[in-house]
């Protein structure tokens, strides 16, 4: 639930993507620091997206040049470009002021075209393409490993909204973000939480960006937090739990849930459907919003899993995802 812009056609957030776990032994710990405090998300490209295209005069440059949406921009004129300043810097210093050259990742295959730039009145050239090199958003911290200093968050993979496809990360940071507002959830349209960002406060870096969440290495001072034990997949059972979140600043705070359905096939993402029933949780979000993903599920005072989706059509229920899985694609 990180990103913003749903598909209301949807049942749920983020539709699971099947992926599959090596066959050797995992030495993750067998306890952990519970999360659930919330955290600002910054991650940077693989080079430049093609997001969308705008019209120049009477046409479209991006489409003459065989551009589409999802395409990844990696060089101008024979030059590597990384962001979105280097692209400019490498567009202002083209001799040729009526074309440039592209070279563009699509599929992973590598391309090249020729993208015809437009004069206008005010002596801007324009290229006629939406790009973007970065993402930013909020989420919640699941767990941090006191052995190694990785951290897990989320439960799910950063989709980039206009491509509706999982981004392809160079680097990233996760840093300090507190709760300012909710918009509350209903039928068919799930809210969010709103937040202050302090970009400058870093907590850690980010490495990975997975289905099962994004990874990386804990950097700022470990939270004084007492340990909790990992729960096996067969521990976790129907019933009473609690789910680990913040709505108000940087509080952290528990809230009931009932779990409803496992699901022990590790191959899918979506183990935990669970229903809110904590009343004081309902009557300040209206079921699961945007930001929650990644607040650890506790059961019988272990962490079993973390938030992932909510059921669009009913805000009050989700799914959450195994703590193994994420344990396990963190030592990938």
């Amino acid at each position: 639930m990180f990103f913003k812009n749903l598909k209301k056609k949807l049942l749920v957030i983020f539709i699971s993507v099947l992926f599959s776990i090596p066959n050797f032994v995992f030495a993750y710990s067998d306890y952990v620091i519970p999360g659930g405090e919330n955290v600002g998300i910054l991650v940077n490209a693989k080079g430049i997206i093609v997001v969308g295209m705008y019209k120049v005069n009477d046409g479209y440059p991006g489409k003459d040049a065989s551009l589409k949406v999802g395409d990844i921009i990696t060089k101008i004129n024979g030059v590597d470009v990384k962001n979105i300043s280097d692209m400019v810097e490498e567009i202002d210093n083209s001799n040729n002021k009526e074309s440039i050259k592209i070279t563009y990742l699509r599929d992973d295959k590598k391309n090249d075209t020729t993208l015809k730039l437009v004069k206008q009145n005010d002596g801007v050239y324009r290229t006629g393409l939406y790009v973007k090199d970065s993402v930013n958003g909020i989420g919640t911290l699941t767990y941090i490993d006191p052995k190694t200093n990785i951290y897990g968050a989320l439960g799910h993979e950063i989709i980039e909204s206009n491509t509706n496809q999982r981004l392809d990360i160079k680097d990233g940071k996760i840093y300090k973000s507190d709760v300012t507002g909710i918009n509350k959830s209903e039928r068919g349209n799930p809210g969010e939480k709103e937040a202050k960002y302090y970009p400058e406060t870093t907590f850690g870096t980010i490495e990975e960006n997975t289905e099962s969440g994004i990874f990386g290495k804990y950097s700022a001072q470990i939270p004084n937090k007492e340990k909790i034990e990992v729960a096996s997949n067969n521990e976790v059972k129907e019933g009473k739990a609690t789910m680990r979140t913040v709505l108000n600043g940087n509080e952290v705070k528990d809230y009931e849930i009932n779990i409803l359905k496992i699901n022990l096939d590790e191959s899918d993402t979506k183990n935990i459907l669970f229903e809110i029933t904590d009343q004081e949780l309902l009557d300040k979000t209206g079921g699961i919003v945007q930001g929650m993903s990644g607040s650890p599920i506790i059961q019988d005072d272990k962490i079993i899993g973390a938030v992932t989706h909510v059921v669009v059509d009913n805000t009050k229920m989700g799914y959450g995802i195994f703590i193994t899985t994420m344990l396990k694609e963190a030592e990938n």
